[in-house]
């Protein structure tokens, strides 16, 4: 099969190194950041495709991730649960376009807002994800290594370098949408909530809970606002009154790498798979089947 050269060691980059793997290629991971450094280490991760376009091949990509993570819940050491949650909205809105890759997505009713989805979800606790990512790269035989580079190297390449293949792939259509979330301590919390103003979040995980959030188009800041924090605590209470009870963990930020549209294309010896937006975790899995078959 050959070697695989794949620049970027998030949560795409790693879910493709796997596909690759598993279908004989030796891969070589490459980064700047390793995978408990990237964006997606500060990610929600809760199942939902946001930021992400074109709708169909976002919607098909979501759907084979929903199945894949549905399989890995069944394995508590993957950090993947499937939870039930609630997405509310200020007006009834019309059925969701991605709305047939879940299976038991129903109107709710919920006290104080118009209209309701419910629907059951992979909720992802991405530092547990991202090591048993790395683990099984590892036990597959690939390597991560850190590597700073100011281009792509030769060979056969899948760059998944997210918000740096604005550089990397010369593509200045990449842009940065800032998110801060605050972790809090876990309470009992078993469900999700979700309102997209905002967007307000709150994803429950064994040991916290993580609350968001915003998006900054073009802001390439990484430091918590404590402002921005305390809007997010405010209105994140009003969809669950019980987080401004909530014993404050610690603060993070993550840029979306975002984009017109996805690009999962071939180009020569290299495949590109980036600018997935707020839904890299969401999409991995889709995107990791179609990047192995165009390696081929």
């Amino acid at each position: 099969m050959g070697q695989v050269l794949v620049v970027g060691a998030g949560v795409v980059g790693l879910s493709c190194a796997v596909r690759l793997l598993e279908a004989g290629h030796r891969v070589d991971v490459l980064a700047r950041d390793l995978p408990l450094e990237t964006t997606s280490a500060v990610a929600a991760a809760l199942w939902y495709p946001y930021l992400a376009f074109p709708q169909e091949r976002v919607a098909a990509w979501g759907e084979r991730s929903y199945g894949a993570f549905a399989e890995l819940a069944a394995d508590e050491t993957t950090g993947v649960a499937m939870r039930r949650g609630t997405e509310v909205h200020p007006a009834a809105p019309p059925e969701p376009w991605w709305g047939g890759a879940v299976p038991d997505l129903e109107r709710t009713q919920v006290p104080g807002w118009p209209a309701a989805w419910s629907f059951t979800a992979p909720v992802v606790d991405m530092p547990v994800y991202l090591r048993w990512l790395t683990s099984r790269v590892e036990q597959l035989g690939g390597t991560i290594t850190r590597m700073n580079l100011s281009s792509l190297p030769q060979g056969r390449v899948v760059d998944c370098a997210g918000i740096g293949a604005r550089l990397l792939g010369s593509d200045d259509s990449v842009q940065p949408v800032r998110g801060q979330v605050v972790y809090v301590e876990q309470w009992g919390l078993e469900e999700w909530w979700l309102d997209e103003a905002g967007p307000t979040y709150v994803v429950p995980r064994g040991r916290e809970v993580v609350v968001g959030g915003t998006e900054e188009r073009g802001d390439w800041s990484r430091t918590p606002s404590p402002d921005t924090a305390a809007a997010i605590l405010r209105r994140a209470a009003r969809l669950v009154p019980e987080v401004a009870e909530a014993r404050v963990l610690r603060h993070k930020v993550g840029l979306r790498p975002a984009r017109p549209e996805v690009r999962v294309e071939r180009v020569g010896d290299v495949v590109h798979c980036y600018g997935h937006g707020g839904a890299g975790v969401t999409l991995s899995w889709g995107c990791a089947d179609e990047v192995a078959e165009l390696v081929g």
